[in-house]
């Protein structure tokens, strides 16, 4: 562990000497996740994006990517984008990223079996805004929106979440 690392504990999300509350998967936190279960996986897993909606916030890191209209993400375990952001037309089972709610304002992807999907093992574990204290997600961890900025703004290149 490093001092760069998110670590999820019972108590909430503890980074660089504080603790923020969270909120994690309705499946609970498992070691053998799957498509669809809303658990959160086990393990140490590499940030490798970030995503935010230009149009509600200013861009919060310089290597964030805006979220357009028509910007979704593949959880169709048949589909060969599978666990990929994709475009709108997508015929197949998707997320929308750009989201009526704020959820998505800010959005830390992980590395949760990307880049090379293994199907079925599950999808899409984010970061991102919860919608209120202790109420469950489908699978990302969640947390109070100052918070994931505070967290955003200060993430390094090797910075992992560890769940445990």
């Amino acid at each position: 562990m490093t001092p760069h690392d998110l670590v999820l504990t019972p108590r909430g999300l503890r980074f660089q000497g504080r603790m923020f509350p969270c909120t994690v998967g309705k499946g609970g936190i498992r070691a053998d996740k799957r498509e669809g279960d809303g658990a959160t996986p086990v393990g140490v897993h590499r940030i490798v994006g970030l995503l935010y909606r230009p149009d509600r916030i200013a861009r919060p890191a310089d290597w964030a990517v805006p979220i357009r209209p028509g910007d979704l993400w593949s959880d169709d375990t048949k589909d060969e984008d599978y666990n990929l952001m994709v475009r709108a037309p997508y015929p197949h089972s998707h997320e929308m990223l750009r989201r009526a709610d704020p959820l998505y304002d800010i959005v830390l992807i992980t590395d949760w079996n990307w880049p090379y999907a293994e199907r079925g093992r599950g999808s899409a574990i984010f970061l991102h805004q919860w919608r209120r204290p202790g109420y469950p997600t489908e699978g990302c961890i969640a947390f109070r929106r100052n918070h994931l900025r505070w967290i955003v703004s200060r993430i390094r290149y090797e910075s992992r979440v560890i769940v445990r």
